[in-house]
């Protein structure tokens, strides 16, 4: 508006009039084009009537503005009739000047519902993809305990016959064992430390079942035991270990966990003796679960390695430390 007064030689009270009762009233009425950019949505609304509602829309809403505006500033003005002849001389511009303020106005509102709606979507979606993550990971962490309760309770049916004594003896480590998982089930990591008590209360069990067969090394870093890692992660681990080593073999197996912080990683290795064809085809369903789980949670699809040489089988694990400790 100050555009076009500029090189009118209107009296500078009149131009000021003319200036604050057009651009006040402009300014209240462009407030309104909100509701409009609102209700004719992109992505409800079809555009052809978008265009068509917003082209009608501009044209009145820019007539009532001039009339509204002409009419203000001539009830305030001293000289109607020269302000008269200055409004109409001037109306091709005051038009283009509402239209476009119509229409730059509404984009810009149009802009910022759309961004707006944006950030609403990543948000929905990122608390959807959470959901989903942390549902696959609880289905992944549920398919680890039934192989192995299936497998200590035909061990208890076995020893309930033949020797009373372990079977309860196994049936009260079982207890501890479930009584410790259920107190755990809800929490996605866990601190290496707490982990191991739940490894040895499962190991307590398999001994009961497998007496010397096998035994339990471990060497542990200090710093790793503070350090947090997916619950339940190294229990396939020890599974694999004592179905596909112990179970399978007449030697004794020694089987060995270390931990030590590496080049930005906590480094967990498993590992075990084995004869013959053991570890050959087995193995398959839990490693494939803890790959899964880290990729979950990591993000990351290389962090689990295996390897079988010189009669040995070994599974290192890598949990990024920034994430841990």
């Amino acid at each position: 508006m100050n555009l076009i007064i500029f090189d009118s030689k209107l009296d500078s009270s009149v131009a000021l009039i003319d200036v604050l009762a057009f651009n006040l009233l402009l300014t209240g009425i462009g407030i309104n084009y909100w509701f409009a950019a609102k209700y004719l949505s992109i992505e409800n609304t079809q555009v052809p009537k978008i265009i068509f509602s917003h082209l009608l829309g501009g044209i009145f809403v820019t007539l009532f503005w001039m009339i509204i505006g002409y009419f203000i500033s001539l009830s305030l003005v001293i000289d109607q009739s020269s302000y008269s002849t200055f409004f109409f001389a001037t109306l091709k511009l005051r038009v283009i000047v509402g239209l476009l303020h119509y229409f730059l106005l509404t984009a810009f509102y149009y802009i910022v519902i759309y961004y707006s709606s944006f950030q609403e979507k990543l948000v929905k979606e990122t608390e959807l993809k959470n959901l989903v993550t942390e549902a696959e990971l609880r289905s992944l962490k549920f398919q680890i305990n039934p192989h192995f309760i299936f497998n200590a309770l035909n061990s208890m049916s076995a020893l309930t016959e033949i020797d009373p004594k372990r079977a309860k003896q196994m049936i009260i480590k079982l207890a501890d064992f479930l009584r410790y998982t259920l107190a755990n089930n809800d929490r996605q990591k866990n601190s290496l430390a707490e982990e191991l008590k739940n490894i040895k209360l499962y190991l307590d069990i398999e001994k009961i079942r497998f007496e010397d067969k096998f035994e339990f090394v471990e060497d542990i870093d200090e710093a790793c035991k503070n350090a947090e890692i997916p619950s339940m992660i190294l229990q396939p681990l020890f599974e694999n270990a004592i179905k596909h080593a112990v179970y399978e073999t007449l030697d004794k197996v020694i089987i060995k966990l270390t931990c030590n912080p590496i080049e930005g990683f906590l480094k967990i290795s498993l590992s075990n003796n084995f004869e013959g064809e053991s570890h050959k085809k087995g193995a398959g369903v839990g490693l494939k679960n803890i790959r899964e789980r880290l990729a979950l949670i990591y993000h990351q699809d290389n962090l689990l390695e295996v390897k079988k040489e010189n009669g040995t089988f070994t599974v290192n694990i890598f949990i990024p430390l920034d994430k841990t400790i």
